[in-house]
């Protein structure tokens, strides 16, 4: 029987990605405030009542997709802000549900909860895995991808997103495609295209879209999201090259999740600790 004195369960998600807009509607009580088992799809139940939800966006998109629950936008300041954000909102269970890119939110996190001594879990989707066929070349950076283009190819595709174009901006000899969310600001590559488009992507689509634009070169990250995964399809069928750049790694001795089933079960597990104390 949940204890109806005691106060939701407070989590917090830094998130961002399509995994913690899963995890936020499995976990956000509809209508706010009615107690409930919640439930992520296929799995885990969190003891009631249901937890209040905040996901933290960090505010770099200008029209992002809101999750269920309460959201807040921007950043907190450091390891030493999020840990005061913590301790100020009285948060049972953080979970880092950010880009796998994100590795300076990443780091902060764990600093952030092992000093508030919060119970932190990263929760991150499988990274993708070259099969037969796949010409892949993977570096650690955006400065080892640029640097290996130029070998590669002279029409690059560029997946990486906005933030990071200053990287090929000298590579006057080359021209570019650029896909991203909000527009490109400098600077970037002289020679460049840019697509306005957010995912999922279609293998047709991506197909066309080598062929239209002459492609031969393709440049991601390893985000291994499954909607952005159809280019590494269209490229092995084309024969086109991918220049892979690798995740940075995870902060240590962080328990990890690959989707918002395990992170429910997760949070299953901690709140039921807790209460048995």
């Amino acid at each position: 029987m949940p204890d109806a004195a005691r106060p939701p369960r407070h989590v917090l998600i830094l998130g961002g990605t399509t995994e913690a807009r899963r995890l936020a509607a499995a976990l956000a009580p509809e209508p706010a405030g009615a107690p409930h088992s919640a439930t992520a799809p296929g799995s885990a139940t969190v003891p009631e009542p249901a937890p209040r939800v905040t996901t933290s966006l960090a505010g770099r998109v200008a029209a992002p997709r809101l999750p269920a629950g309460e959201v807040r936008i921007g950043g907190f300041g450091g390891p030493e802000g999020l840990a005061r954000w913590l301790r100020a909102h009285a948060v049972d269970a953080l979970i880092d549900a950010t880009h796998p890119f994100a590795d300076t939110i990443s780091h902060n996190a764990a600093l952030a909860a092992a000093t508030a001594h919060v119970p932190l879990l990263v929760l991150r989707r499988p990274g993708w895995v070259p099969g037969p066929g796949d010409d892949w070349h993977q570096v650690t950076s955006l400065d080892e991808a640029a640097a290996a283009l130029p070998a590669l190819g002279s029409r690059v595709f560029l997946t990486t997103g906005r933030m990071g174009l200053a990287h090929f901006a000298h590579l006057t000899d080359l021209w570019f495609l650029v896909r991203s969310v909000d527009a490109p600001e400098p600077p970037h590559p002289p020679r460049m295209e840019v697509l306005l488009d957010r995912g999922p992507f279609t293998l047709e689509g991506e197909r066309a879209l080598l062929r239209d634009h002459r492609i031969d070169v393709v440049v991601t990250k390893d985000s291994g999201a499954a909607a952005t995964a159809a280019k590494l399809t269209a490229a092995r069928e084309a024969g086109v090259p991918v220049v892979v750049v690798r995740r940075p790694p995870l902060p240590e001795g962080v328990p990890v999740a690959a989707d918002p089933e395990e992170a429910a079960q997760w949070l299953r597990r901690v709140f039921s600790e807790a209460n048995a104390r």
